[in-house]
Protein backbone atom coordinates (compact mmCIF):
# COMPACT_ATOMS: atom_id res chain seq x y z
CA UNK A 1 0.00 0.00 0.00
CA UNK A 2 2.71 2.35 1.02
CA UNK A 3 4.50 1.66 -2.54
CA UNK A 4 1.50 2.42 -4.15
CA UNK A 5 0.62 5.55 -2.53
CA UNK A 6 4.27 6.72 -3.19
CA UNK A 7 3.76 5.86 -6.32
CA UNK A 8 0.75 7.98 -7.47
CA UNK A 9 2.50 11.14 -5.21
CA UNK A 10 5.30 10.74 -7.40
CA UNK A 11 3.19 10.53 -10.20
CA UNK A 12 1.25 13.47 -9.40
CA UNK A 13 4.16 15.90 -9.10
CA UNK A 14 5.67 14.50 -12.33
CA UNK A 15 2.16 15.47 -14.56
CA UNK A 16 0.92 18.36 -12.42
CA UNK A 17 3.62 19.92 -10.56
CA UNK A 18 6.33 19.51 -13.61
CA UNK A 19 4.59 18.84 -17.13
CA UNK A 20 1.49 21.27 -16.10
CA UNK A 21 2.47 24.23 -13.63
CA UNK A 22 6.56 24.41 -14.66
CA UNK A 23 5.08 26.51 -17.66
CA UNK A 24 4.33 29.08 -14.83
CA UNK A 25 8.38 29.99 -13.29
CA UNK A 26 9.62 29.54 -17.05
CA UNK A 27 7.37 31.57 -18.61
CA UNK A 28 8.86 34.83 -17.92
CA UNK A 29 12.16 33.61 -19.03
CA UNK A 30 10.41 32.65 -22.22
CA UNK A 31 9.04 35.41 -22.95
CA UNK A 32 12.11 37.33 -22.46
CA UNK A 33 14.26 35.39 -24.75
CA UNK A 34 11.92 34.79 -27.29
CA UNK A 35 9.43 37.19 -27.66
CA UNK A 36 6.71 35.29 -26.65
CA UNK A 37 3.58 37.75 -25.74
CA UNK A 38 0.79 37.59 -22.89
CA UNK A 39 -1.88 36.64 -25.44
CA UNK A 40 0.53 33.76 -27.37
CA UNK A 41 1.74 32.57 -23.71
CA UNK A 42 -2.54 32.50 -22.94
CA UNK A 43 -3.08 30.45 -25.78
CA UNK A 44 -0.08 27.71 -24.99
CA UNK A 45 -1.82 27.50 -21.69
CA UNK A 46 -5.34 26.97 -23.01
CA UNK A 47 -4.08 24.23 -25.74
CA UNK A 48 -2.63 22.30 -22.54
CA UNK A 49 -5.66 22.70 -20.93
CA UNK A 50 -7.89 21.78 -23.61
CA UNK A 51 -5.52 18.46 -24.01
CA UNK A 52 -6.24 18.09 -20.62
CA UNK A 53 -9.96 18.37 -21.58
CA UNK A 54 -9.96 15.39 -24.13
CA UNK A 55 -7.59 13.69 -21.96
CA UNK A 56 -10.24 13.80 -18.84
CA UNK A 57 -13.04 12.78 -21.27
CA UNK A 58 -10.56 9.82 -22.66
CA UNK A 59 -9.23 8.35 -19.35
CA UNK A 60 -12.46 8.00 -17.64
CA UNK A 61 -13.83 5.43 -20.39
CA UNK A 62 -10.65 3.29 -19.74
CA UNK A 63 -11.66 0.01 -18.64
CA UNK A 64 -10.67 -1.68 -15.45
CA UNK A 65 -7.39 -3.97 -15.54
CA UNK A 66 -3.80 -4.30 -17.66
CA UNK A 67 -5.32 -1.12 -20.27
CA UNK A 68 -6.09 1.03 -17.48
CA UNK A 69 -2.09 0.24 -15.89
CA UNK A 70 -0.76 0.50 -19.61
CA UNK A 71 -2.51 3.76 -20.04
CA UNK A 72 -0.95 5.07 -17.14
CA UNK A 73 2.22 4.03 -18.25
CA UNK A 74 1.76 5.31 -21.30
CA UNK A 75 0.60 8.76 -19.71
CA UNK A 76 3.70 9.02 -18.08
CA UNK A 77 6.09 8.46 -21.20
CA UNK A 78 4.05 10.89 -23.05
CA UNK A 79 4.65 13.45 -19.98
CA UNK A 80 7.74 13.00 -19.78
CA UNK A 81 9.08 13.62 -23.16
CA UNK A 82 6.63 16.48 -24.57
CA UNK A 83 8.38 18.33 -21.03
CA UNK A 84 11.47 17.90 -22.03
CA UNK A 85 10.95 18.14 -26.46
CA UNK A 86 9.88 21.88 -24.83
CA UNK A 87 13.29 22.73 -24.17
CA UNK A 88 14.49 22.41 -28.14
CA UNK A 89 16.03 24.89 -30.00
CA UNK A 90 13.24 25.70 -32.56
CA UNK A 91 14.19 29.56 -32.85
CA UNK A 92 12.10 32.64 -32.12
CA UNK A 93 8.06 32.37 -30.40
CA UNK A 94 7.05 32.78 -34.08
CA UNK A 95 8.85 30.07 -35.38
CA UNK A 96 8.09 27.41 -32.48
CA UNK A 97 4.87 28.25 -31.97
CA UNK A 98 3.05 25.67 -33.75
CA UNK A 99 5.31 23.32 -32.33
CA UNK A 100 5.08 24.12 -28.63
CA UNK A 101 1.17 24.16 -28.89
CA UNK A 102 1.33 20.57 -30.11
CA UNK A 103 3.37 19.92 -27.23
CA UNK A 104 1.52 21.57 -24.87
CA UNK A 105 -1.57 19.92 -25.99
CA UNK A 106 -0.19 16.46 -26.13
CA UNK A 107 1.30 16.88 -22.30
CA UNK A 108 -2.05 18.28 -21.17
CA UNK A 109 -3.99 14.84 -22.67
CA UNK A 110 -1.21 13.08 -20.44
CA UNK A 111 -1.26 14.83 -17.37
CA UNK A 112 -4.88 14.22 -17.55
CA UNK A 113 -4.09 10.19 -18.36
CA UNK A 114 -1.65 10.17 -15.06
CA UNK A 115 -4.29 12.53 -12.54
CA UNK A 116 -7.52 9.99 -13.33
CA UNK A 117 -6.32 6.67 -13.70
CA UNK A 118 -3.16 7.32 -11.28
CA UNK A 119 -6.04 8.69 -8.63
CA UNK A 120 -8.61 6.21 -9.56
CA UNK A 121 -6.21 2.98 -8.99
CA UNK A 122 -4.92 4.57 -5.51
CA UNK A 123 -7.99 5.49 -4.26
CA UNK A 124 -9.07 1.88 -5.30
CA UNK A 125 -6.48 0.40 -3.66
CA UNK A 126 -6.38 2.15 -0.12
CA UNK A 127 -10.09 1.72 -0.35
CA UNK A 128 -9.69 -2.13 -0.40
CA UNK A 129 -6.93 -2.45 2.01
CA UNK A 130 -8.70 -0.07 4.79
CA UNK A 131 -5.82 2.85 4.05
CA UNK A 132 -8.15 5.39 2.84
CA UNK A 133 -7.90 7.69 5.59
CA UNK A 134 -4.09 8.33 3.69
CA UNK A 135 -5.63 9.21 0.64
CA UNK A 136 -5.16 13.44 1.82
CA UNK A 137 -1.74 12.51 1.48
CA UNK A 138 -1.61 11.45 -2.57
CA UNK A 139 -2.40 15.00 -2.69
CA UNK A 140 1.27 16.76 -1.85
CA UNK A 141 2.32 15.31 -5.03
CA UNK A 142 0.93 18.81 -6.60
CA UNK A 143 2.34 20.74 -4.39
CA UNK A 144 5.86 18.66 -4.37
CA UNK A 145 6.00 18.92 -8.06
CA UNK A 146 5.15 22.60 -8.20
CA UNK A 147 7.80 23.50 -5.29
CA UNK A 148 10.19 21.21 -6.36
CA UNK A 149 10.36 22.91 -10.23
CA UNK A 150 9.97 25.99 -8.68
CA UNK A 151 13.28 26.15 -6.58
CA UNK A 152 14.89 24.56 -9.50
CA UNK A 153 14.41 27.03 -11.92
CA UNK A 154 15.01 29.67 -9.22
CA UNK A 155 18.93 27.76 -8.78
CA UNK A 156 19.28 26.64 -12.01
CA UNK A 157 17.29 29.17 -14.54
CA UNK A 158 20.28 31.40 -14.69
CA UNK A 159 22.62 29.06 -15.57
CA UNK A 160 20.67 26.70 -17.86
CA UNK A 161 18.17 28.82 -19.29
CA UNK A 162 14.61 28.75 -20.14
CA UNK A 163 15.20 25.61 -22.93
CA UNK A 164 18.19 24.22 -20.42
CA UNK A 165 15.02 24.13 -17.36
CA UNK A 166 13.20 22.11 -19.88
CA UNK A 167 15.17 19.23 -20.78
CA UNK A 168 16.40 19.10 -17.01
CA UNK A 169 13.36 19.24 -15.73
CA UNK A 170 12.49 16.23 -18.31
CA UNK A 171 15.81 14.04 -17.17
CA UNK A 172 14.97 14.24 -13.97
CA UNK A 173 10.98 12.87 -14.54
CA UNK A 174 12.16 10.29 -16.51
CA UNK A 175 14.20 9.01 -13.60
CA UNK A 176 11.18 9.54 -11.10
CA UNK A 177 9.01 8.40 -13.31
CA UNK A 178 10.27 4.80 -13.18
CA UNK A 179 8.57 4.62 -9.48
CA UNK A 180 4.69 5.29 -10.50
CA UNK A 181 5.48 3.14 -13.56
CA UNK A 182 6.80 0.00 -11.58
CA UNK A 183 4.44 0.41 -8.28
CA UNK A 184 0.72 1.81 -9.75
CA UNK A 185 -1.26 -0.50 -10.96
CA UNK A 186 -5.10 -1.73 -11.01
CA UNK A 187 -6.39 -3.72 -8.64
CA UNK A 188 -8.76 -6.53 -10.08
CA UNK A 189 -12.01 -5.15 -9.65
CA UNK A 190 -14.71 -6.03 -7.30
CA UNK A 191 -18.49 -5.39 -6.80
CA UNK A 192 -18.70 -2.26 -4.46
CA UNK A 193 -21.95 -2.10 -2.58
CA UNK A 194 -24.23 0.83 -2.45
CA UNK A 195 -24.00 2.91 0.40
CA UNK A 196 -25.49 5.93 1.19
CA UNK A 197 -23.49 9.09 3.55
CA UNK A 198 -24.58 10.98 6.25
CA UNK A 199 -26.88 13.23 4.53
CA UNK A 200 -25.89 15.99 6.29
CA UNK A 201 -22.25 15.75 5.07
CA UNK A 202 -23.18 14.57 1.12
CA UNK A 203 -26.76 13.66 0.47
CA UNK A 204 -25.35 10.57 -1.32
CA UNK A 205 -27.50 9.20 -4.38
CA UNK A 206 -27.69 6.14 -5.14
CA UNK A 207 -24.77 4.34 -7.04
CA UNK A 208 -23.44 6.19 -10.23
CA UNK A 209 -26.39 8.99 -9.96
CA UNK A 210 -25.68 12.22 -11.14
CA UNK A 211 -28.31 14.10 -8.63
CA UNK A 212 -28.55 18.07 -8.28
CA UNK A 213 -26.11 18.30 -5.50
CA UNK A 214 -23.94 16.34 -7.71
CA UNK A 215 -24.27 18.80 -10.58
CA UNK A 216 -23.65 21.85 -8.90
CA UNK A 217 -20.65 20.63 -7.56
CA UNK A 218 -19.49 20.08 -11.18
CA UNK A 219 -20.63 23.52 -12.29
CA UNK A 220 -18.43 25.14 -9.01
CA UNK A 221 -15.40 22.64 -10.33
CA UNK A 222 -15.71 24.28 -13.38
CA UNK A 223 -15.68 28.05 -12.40
CA UNK A 224 -12.90 26.96 -10.12
CA UNK A 225 -10.82 25.75 -13.09
CA UNK A 226 -11.95 29.00 -14.73
CA UNK A 227 -11.07 31.03 -11.86
CA UNK A 228 -7.80 29.61 -10.12
CA UNK A 229 -6.04 28.89 -13.66
CA UNK A 230 -5.08 32.58 -14.34
CA UNK A 231 -3.23 32.86 -11.17
CA UNK A 232 -1.86 29.14 -11.90
CA UNK A 233 -0.80 30.94 -15.36
CA UNK A 234 0.72 34.30 -14.96
CA UNK A 235 1.13 34.56 -11.20
CA UNK A 236 5.25 34.65 -11.93
CA UNK A 237 4.65 37.20 -14.57
CA UNK A 238 2.10 39.28 -12.37
CA UNK A 239 4.37 39.39 -9.93
CA UNK A 240 7.59 40.35 -11.87
CA UNK A 241 6.05 43.22 -13.78
CA UNK A 242 5.53 44.77 -10.76
CA UNK A 243 8.33 46.60 -9.49
CA UNK A 244 7.25 46.05 -5.51
CA UNK A 245 7.08 42.21 -6.13
CA UNK A 246 9.79 41.67 -8.78
CA UNK A 247 12.30 40.33 -6.25
CA UNK A 248 9.84 37.66 -5.32
CA UNK A 249 8.57 36.18 -8.26
CA UNK A 250 10.37 32.77 -8.53
CA UNK A 251 10.18 32.57 -4.76
CA UNK A 252 6.41 33.05 -4.55
CA UNK A 253 5.59 30.01 -6.91
CA UNK A 254 7.75 27.67 -4.55
CA UNK A 255 5.96 28.64 -1.81
CA UNK A 256 2.68 28.33 -3.85
CA UNK A 257 3.46 24.96 -3.87
CA UNK A 258 4.88 24.10 -0.64
CA UNK A 259 1.60 25.34 0.34
CA UNK A 260 -0.41 23.22 -1.73
CA UNK A 261 1.80 19.93 -0.10
CA UNK A 262 -0.03 20.02 3.13
CA UNK A 263 -3.35 21.40 1.54
CA UNK A 264 -5.14 17.72 0.82
CA UNK A 265 -4.69 17.14 4.19
CA UNK A 266 -5.36 19.98 6.43
CA UNK A 267 -9.13 20.63 3.56
CA UNK A 268 -9.85 17.04 5.03
CA UNK A 269 -9.55 17.83 8.72
CA UNK A 270 -11.74 20.88 7.91
CA UNK A 271 -14.47 18.60 6.32
CA UNK A 272 -14.04 16.51 9.19
CA UNK A 273 -15.37 18.95 11.51
CA UNK A 274 -17.58 20.16 9.60
CA UNK A 275 -18.40 18.59 6.35
CA UNK A 276 -16.79 18.21 2.56
CA UNK A 277 -19.60 21.45 1.60
CA UNK A 278 -18.28 23.73 4.27
CA UNK A 279 -14.88 22.77 3.50
CA UNK A 280 -15.05 23.59 0.07
CA UNK A 281 -17.08 26.69 0.32
CA UNK A 282 -14.52 28.21 2.84
CA UNK A 283 -11.63 26.97 0.54
CA UNK A 284 -13.45 29.00 -2.02
CA UNK A 285 -13.98 31.76 -0.27
CA UNK A 286 -9.96 32.05 1.08
CA UNK A 287 -9.10 31.65 -2.23
CA UNK A 288 -10.85 34.14 -4.23
CA UNK A 289 -9.10 36.85 -1.59
CA UNK A 290 -5.93 35.45 -1.90
CA UNK A 291 -5.95 36.05 -5.94
CA UNK A 292 -6.11 39.57 -5.36
CA UNK A 293 -3.95 40.38 -2.57
CA UNK A 294 -0.94 40.35 -5.31
CA UNK A 295 -2.75 43.55 -6.76
CA UNK A 296 -1.96 45.16 -3.34
CA UNK A 297 2.50 45.82 -4.65
CA UNK A 298 3.43 44.20 -1.19
CA UNK A 299 6.38 41.56 -1.47
CA UNK A 300 4.92 40.23 1.86
CA UNK A 301 1.53 40.00 1.04
CA UNK A 302 2.05 38.39 -2.43
CA UNK A 303 4.11 35.21 -0.53
CA UNK A 304 1.51 34.96 1.87
CA UNK A 305 -0.88 35.43 -1.14
CA UNK A 306 0.78 32.33 -2.94
CA UNK A 307 0.75 30.48 0.00
CA UNK A 308 -2.44 30.56 0.52
CA UNK A 309 -3.48 29.81 -3.10
CA UNK A 310 -1.62 26.85 -3.63
CA UNK A 311 -3.10 25.49 -0.04
CA UNK A 312 -6.86 26.54 -1.57
CA UNK A 313 -6.31 25.05 -5.31
CA UNK A 314 -5.12 21.56 -4.17
CA UNK A 315 -7.54 21.61 -1.84
CA UNK A 316 -10.23 22.22 -3.75
CA UNK A 317 -9.16 19.48 -6.19
CA UNK A 318 -8.84 16.78 -2.83
CA UNK A 319 -12.27 17.78 -1.20
CA UNK A 320 -14.10 18.46 -4.62
CA UNK A 321 -12.86 14.61 -5.48
CA UNK A 322 -13.94 13.58 -2.25
CA UNK A 323 -17.51 15.29 -2.20
CA UNK A 324 -17.79 13.68 -6.03
CA UNK A 325 -17.30 10.02 -4.45
CA UNK A 326 -19.63 10.19 -1.89
CA UNK A 327 -22.39 11.71 -4.22
CA UNK A 328 -21.75 9.01 -6.42
CA UNK A 329 -21.32 6.20 -3.92
CA UNK A 330 -17.75 5.74 -4.68
CA UNK A 331 -17.29 5.19 -8.27
CA UNK A 332 -14.15 6.78 -8.19
CA UNK A 333 -13.12 6.80 -12.03
CA UNK A 334 -16.45 8.03 -13.44
CA UNK A 335 -16.85 10.87 -11.00
CA UNK A 336 -13.04 11.87 -11.57
CA UNK A 337 -12.87 11.95 -15.15
CA UNK A 338 -16.36 14.13 -14.67
CA UNK A 339 -15.17 16.41 -12.65
CA UNK A 340 -11.85 16.58 -14.59
CA UNK A 341 -13.45 17.32 -17.63
CA UNK A 342 -15.62 20.28 -15.92
CA UNK A 343 -12.60 21.79 -14.61
CA UNK A 344 -10.46 20.92 -17.45
CA UNK A 345 -13.01 23.36 -20.06
CA UNK A 346 -12.93 26.21 -17.07
CA UNK A 347 -9.32 25.90 -17.47
CA UNK A 348 -9.31 26.38 -21.36
CA UNK A 349 -12.11 28.91 -21.18
CA UNK A 350 -10.17 31.22 -18.71
CA UNK A 351 -6.18 32.19 -19.81
CA UNK A 352 -7.00 33.02 -23.65
CA UNK A 353 -9.28 35.81 -22.54
CA UNK A 354 -7.38 36.93 -19.55
CA UNK A 355 -3.49 36.86 -21.99
CA UNK A 356 -5.63 39.15 -24.77
CA UNK A 357 -6.93 41.43 -21.96
CA UNK A 358 -3.36 41.84 -20.41
CA UNK A 359 -2.18 42.32 -23.92
CA UNK A 360 -4.22 45.39 -25.24
CA UNK A 361 -3.96 47.12 -21.26
CA UNK A 362 -0.71 46.57 -20.25
CA UNK A 363 -2.52 44.98 -16.70
CA UNK A 364 -3.51 42.16 -14.80
CA UNK A 365 -5.96 44.03 -12.37
CA UNK A 366 -9.27 43.49 -14.59
CA UNK A 367 -8.19 39.61 -14.95
CA UNK A 368 -7.47 39.20 -11.48
CA UNK A 369 -11.14 40.57 -10.38
CA UNK A 370 -12.84 38.64 -13.01
CA UNK A 371 -11.31 35.57 -11.74
CA UNK A 372 -12.03 36.27 -8.05
CA UNK A 373 -15.72 37.15 -8.79
CA UNK A 374 -16.08 33.23 -10.99
CA UNK A 375 -14.29 31.76 -7.75
CA UNK A 376 -17.17 33.44 -5.60
CA UNK A 377 -19.98 32.11 -8.13
CA UNK A 378 -18.54 28.57 -7.57
CA UNK A 379 -18.85 29.44 -3.70
CA UNK A 380 -22.56 30.43 -4.06
CA UNK A 381 -22.99 27.48 -6.65
CA UNK A 382 -21.77 24.81 -3.11
CA UNK A 383 -23.77 26.79 -0.62
CA UNK A 384 -26.89 25.64 -3.02
CA UNK A 385 -25.76 22.26 -2.82
CA UNK A 386 -25.12 21.88 0.25
CA UNK A 387 -29.08 23.33 0.77
CA UNK A 388 -30.15 20.78 -1.51
CA UNK A 389 -27.90 17.54 0.16
CA UNK A 390 -29.42 18.64 3.33
CA UNK A 391 -33.37 18.55 2.26
CA UNK A 392 -32.73 15.56 0.01
CA UNK A 393 -30.36 12.83 1.27
CA UNK A 394 -31.01 10.33 -1.26
CA UNK A 395 -32.23 11.34 -4.43
CA UNK A 396 -33.09 9.57 -7.57
CA UNK A 397 -30.58 9.64 -10.31
CA UNK A 398 -31.19 11.26 -13.81
CA UNK A 399 -28.02 10.14 -15.38
CA UNK A 400 -26.17 6.72 -14.57
CA UNK A 401 -22.30 6.55 -15.32
CA UNK A 402 -21.69 3.45 -17.54
CA UNK A 403 -19.89 0.97 -15.97
CA UNK A 404 -16.32 0.48 -17.17
CA UNK A 405 -15.76 -2.76 -18.12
Amino acid sequence: MVRVLVGGLIGLAIAMGVARFAFTPILPAMQEATGLRADGAGLLASLNYLGYFIGALGAGLVPHGATRTAMYRLSLLVSVATTAAMGLDLGDAGQAMPVWLLLRFLSGVSSAGIFILGIAMVLDTLTRRGGERFAGWLYTGVGLGIASSGLFVALFGDRLGWAGDWLALGAICALLGLMPGLWVRDPPPQPQPATAGAAGDAGTARRGGLSAPLLLLTLAYFLEGGGYIVSATFLVSILKTDPGTAAVGEAAWMVAGLGAMGAGVFWAAVARRSNSWWSLILAHLTQAVTILLPMTGSPTVAVISALLFGGTFVGIVSQAFALGRQLSAGASARVVGALTAAYGLGQIIGPLPAGLVVTRTGSFNAVLLGAAAVVLLGALLLALGMVIAGRQSSAGPAFTFPKAS
